[in-house]
């Protein structure tokens, strides 16, 4: 597929669904990170690939200025909206994370919990990230980790998406040989940290009628799949998710994911 045409695709998907309860989910990791890449006020933030600005919002409240970017207009508009209602003053913009549109050298920290490792080109992510980062200054990023629950569950979606497996998929950064290579005279120290946050449910099918409710894949498959093929998938999700919970009861399950700090060469 044409790159560009890939990007309007990968935006339209992002669009779909409302996202707001997996975004909940998510939420500890980014405010780690930003702990991690001790964010202060007065400092210039960048968030990449923000989904609705978890990041951005955890920097914002230490007093940063920030900007919020992702490749989806609609999630820039749930951004946007949340971030308002939550009385922050954030910048939000359309952006690829692979052709970032600011000047080099503008942020003092460029984070992406999420986010960035969705785009199919990693040295591209890479390179934009640390090209509009300060000398000196810090790229932080999460991703999930290879093997890990969250890839469990992602991998399902994957195997049903038209083509067939993409050959780009997120769980690569989680792997630190990869981002040793990404980075590679980028950065100058990389520090890797691995944590998770908690999934589950007050049941397996409660927690797969959010996922497909709020993650944009899922929502976007439901959406658009023949009903038989998208009830198949669905029926995989949920077998998986009673495994995770030895049966059809509450649950809560780690989703392991791998943090990446690491600053840029002088």
């Amino acid at each position: 597929m044409d790159p560009e045409e890939a990007a309007r695709q990968t935006a339209k998907i992002w669009s779909t669904g409302e996202y707001a309860d997996l975004s909940e989910r998510l939420r500890p990791a980014a405010q780690a990170l930003a702990d991690a890449c001790a964010v202060g006020a007065g400092q210039e933030v960048l968030d990449v690939a923000a989904g609705d600005g978890n990041f951005a919002v955890a920097c914002a409240a230490e007093g940063c200025a920030v900007v919020a970017s992702d490749l989806a207009p609609g999630m820039v508009e749930k951004g946007r909206a949340r971030t308002e209602a939550e009385g922050y003053e954030i910048e939000w913009v359309e952006a690829n994370a692979q052709a970032l549109p600011f000047d080099d050298d503008r942020f003092e920290c460029v984070g992406s919990v999420f986010g960035a490792m969705i785009a199919p080109e990693p040295e591209l992510v890479a390179r934009e990230l640390f090209r509009v980062v300060r000398p000196g200054n810090t790229v932080g990023m999460t991703a999930w980790m290879p093997g890990g629950t969250a890839v469990e569950m992602f991998d399902i979606g994957r195997r049903y998406a038209p083509g067939g497996p993409p050959a780009h998929t997120p769980d690569r950064w989680g792997d630190e040989d990869n981002v040793r290579g990404w980075f590679e005279g980028l950065a100058n120290s990389i520090d890797f940290e691995r944590h998770s946050v908690v999934w589950g449910g007050e049941s397996p099918e409660q927690f797969v009628a959010m996922m497909e409710q709020s993650a944009p894949p899922q929502a976007a498959a439901k959406a658009s799949m023949p009903p038989d093929t998208y009830a198949q998938m669905r029926a995989e999700m949920l077998e998986l998710a009673r495994g995770w919970a030895g049966g059809d009861g509450a649950f809560e399950i780690d989703a392991e994911y791998l943090q990446i700090v690491a600053r840029r060469r002088g």
